[in-house]
């Protein structure tokens, strides 16, 4: 059993832990959580009266004005391009479109089958000829000819230019060319010991004057002034955080008491005034003087419709006196209008016959 503990560096730290602080931490953390605070608390109280004035905005006056625009826009582009579209180009289109139809495509079908087919037939059967001649002058004149000739240049050839060519390749390019491949190996051997030696100097002399000096510079220099740079900054951000949050907080408190000052001095009185004034002189009113005037507007309106039914009636009345004095009334509307059936079936007092023995 191993009883010794592990080291300080391989020891595994607890979720809840806190990392080991020095005393330059904490003497930096103060000050700046201190002035980060006063500087950012103005900032987030400005950012959440801007939000709740934004909010307020929105759904006061954007939102509504967005929704008339809307519908505006849909009133005067919308539909009437709509009924443009519908009315007007599509029945102009399809008239284009039949135009068009009996204008071009019926002309050029009937192009292409009476006039371009019949052409095209009779110039492929001349080509077809053209191409019997030509192919019967290619197998037995050209092609004749075109071998002799072949043969006389490949003779020519050989003996002109590739029996020269290969003799002066190797009797004068070959020994030149051994020649100058060995005096360029040894000016390359040359070379590469002088740009050897050259970059050996040029190291060492860039590692002494540029490469020691920069790396004692970031080692001992650079690196702490890094470290102290990063843990300003990251206390600086740490710092923001936590004062962005207090701030938050309170803006909040600052918020719900201008919001309760404002119910109490303004919203309150209201609606006291609303509730212990306003209700019962609105009840009054509507008790004293708007249903007994309501209820005499009801008694004028009712009396002036059987005025308006009577006048009606008595001008229809003697619209028909004057009509029965000037015309006289029909006997048919008398006797139907006493009950008494009319036609020549029908039974009288003098008359033999009766409605079931009558021709």
């Amino acid at each position: 059993m191993n009883t010794q503990k592990p080291p300080a560096e391989a020891r595994p730290r607890r979720p809840g832990q806190q990392s080991p602080e020095g005393c330059l931490v904490v003497a930096i953390r103060l000050p700046v959580r201190i002035v980060v605070l006063l500087l950012v608390v103005p900032v987030r109280m400005a950012w959440d009266a801007l939000v709740v004035t934004g909010r307020f905005l929105n759904d006061t006056v954007l939102r509504p004005v967005g929704r008339a625009l809307l519908w505006l826009g849909e009133a005067l582009v919308v539909r009437p391009l709509v009924g443009l579209w519908r009315h007007a180009v599509v029945p102009v289109g399809r008239a284009l479109a039949r135009l068009g139809n009996a204008l071009v495509v019926v002309p050029v079908v009937w192009c292409h089958r009476y006039v371009l087919t019949p052409v095209g037939h009779a110039v492929a059967r001349l080509a077809r000829g053209t191409g019997a001649v030509l192919g019967w002058l290619h197998a037995r004149v050209l092609t004749p000819v075109g071998a002799g000739l072949l043969a006389v240049l490949t003779w020519l050839g050989r003996y002109l230019v590739l029996v020269p060519a290969s003799r002066l390749y190797e009797w004068i390019l070959v020994p030149a060319g051994r020649a100058i491949a060995w005096c360029a190996r040894g000016v390359g051997l040359v070379l590469a010991l002088l740009v050897t030696g050259l970059g050996r100097i040029l190291y060492w002399t860039a590692r002494v004057l540029f490469v020691l000096p920069a790396l004692v510079s970031w080692r001992w220099v650079l690196a702490p002034v890094g470290r102290f740079l990063g843990l300003v900054g990251r206390e600086v951000w740490d710092a923001l955080g936590h004062a962005w949050r207090v701030a938050g907080h309170v803006s909040l408190v600052v918020g719900r008491f201008l919001g309760t000052l404002f119910r109490w001095i303004f919203v309150e009185p209201v609606r006291w005034v609303y509730r212990t004034v306003l209700t019962p002189v609105g009840h009054l009113v509507r008790g004293t003087v708007l249903r007994p005037a309501a209820a005499a507007a009801r008694a004028v309106g009712r009396v002036s419709r059987q005025a308006l039914t009577g006048a009606r009636e008595s001008v229809r009345q003697a619209r028909a006196d004057v009509r029965r004095m000037l015309f006289g009334e029909p006997r048919e509307r008398e006797a139907e209008a006493r009950g008494e059936p009319s036609g020549r079936g029908t039974r009288t007092l003098g008359g033999r016959t009766t409605a079931l023995t009558k021709d």
